[in-house]
């Protein structure tokens, strides 16, 4: 179901965009950039978290990582990782498979400017083994992303 609301949301948002599903997993950021022949840093990574009672999607460069003092000092608190079936239950995506798109309900959705030097890349698209290539500010204005410096 997840991979028919990511569909639905870019059939309904943004025709022109394709849903890519391939063979191999791209589960990972080093399997997906294998899967889509891009650098692991034009991974587009979904991480949900939670700080207090608010459930957010965090979006970086498939390299790079949370610092905890930007992240407290924007977000107002201490991201905590949502486990599996959280994240399933906010998103509709499975882990591996998480992204800004076709959300059963309005997340706050935030990118991190390290997606930013990218011409492109390459977020999952609900499943496992689907994405979407994409310009870092198109995919942030079609799901209302905030732009944020949160990582090192």
């Amino acid at each position: 179901m997840s991979l028919e609301s990511v569909r639905a949301f870019f059939a309904e948002q943004a025709p022109d965009i394709e849903v890519i599903v391939t063979e191999a997993s791209s589960a990972t950021v080093a399997l997906a950039a294998e899967a889509h022949g891009v650098t692991p840093a034009q991974i587009a990574k979904t991480i949900c978290l939670r700080v207090g009672d608010e459930t957010m999607l965090v979006v970086t460069s498939g390299v790079a990582r949370l610092d905890n003092r930007k992240f407290k000092d924007r977000m107002g608190g201490k991201p905590r990782m949502l486990g599996g079936e959280e994240v399933l239950a906010a998103t509709s995506h499975p882990p591996g498979g998480v992204c800004p798109f076709g959300l059963p309900a309005p997340l706050p959705i935030y990118c991190d400017l390290s997606l930013k030097p990218f011409g492109e890349v390459v977020p999952a698209a609900g499943a496992t083994n689907a994405a979407v290539r994409i310009t870092p500010q198109r995919m942030a204005d079609l799901v209302g992303a905030v732009w944020v410096d949160v990582c090192q």
